[in-house]
């Protein structure tokens, strides 16, 4: 191996024409940035969302409301699903972790009990909220209504 047969390895040099080395090169002269402008200028570099002086759609879009950061969201069971999971699996107690094994409720939602729908028997709920009707349809049929 000696200097004059060394090449790159397969793959690594993949520009072809060399820009800005003379007119001869074919891409001499404005070196293939077009005449004037910000573009042509070295240096150039857009920021993010810029439309070339177009307003930019982030401004353009109207804002409403705000976001509160210390919202908290609960998934909703109604008693209707509660009573179709007991005819289906045959349970006593319902638990977020019952909730979950059955695909009610992902890993980490927090679960509030809301009262559409009826239960036909007694059964202990273990929720994090419940809803006033839905706490008195459970309790009515003698059930227990515990807050985690």
């Amino acid at each position: 191996m000696n200097l004059h047969n060394l090449t790159p390895a397969a793959g690594s040099v993949k520009k072809d024409k060399r820009i800005a080395r003379g007119q001869g090169s074919g891409h001499g002269g404005t070196s293939t940035r077009g005449h004037k402008g910000a573009k042509s200028r070295s240096g150039y570099k857009s920021k993010i969302g810029f439309e070339g002086g177009q307003m930019p759609l982030q401004r353009r879009v109207p804002k409403f409301g705000f976001k509160n950061i210390n919202r908290v969201e609960y998934k909703a069971i109604n008693l209707d699903i509660i009573q179709s999971l007991i005819d289906r699996k045959n349970v006593s107690e319902i638990t977020p972790e019952i909730l979950r094994e059955n695909g009610l409720v992902s890993r980490n939602e927090l679960v509030k009990v809301l009262g559409r729908g009826e239960l036909k028997g007694k059964v202990n709920v273990i929720a994090h909220k419940f809803s006033s009707s839905a706490k008195a349809l459970i309790e009515g049929q003698g059930g227990n209504c515990s807050e985690i």
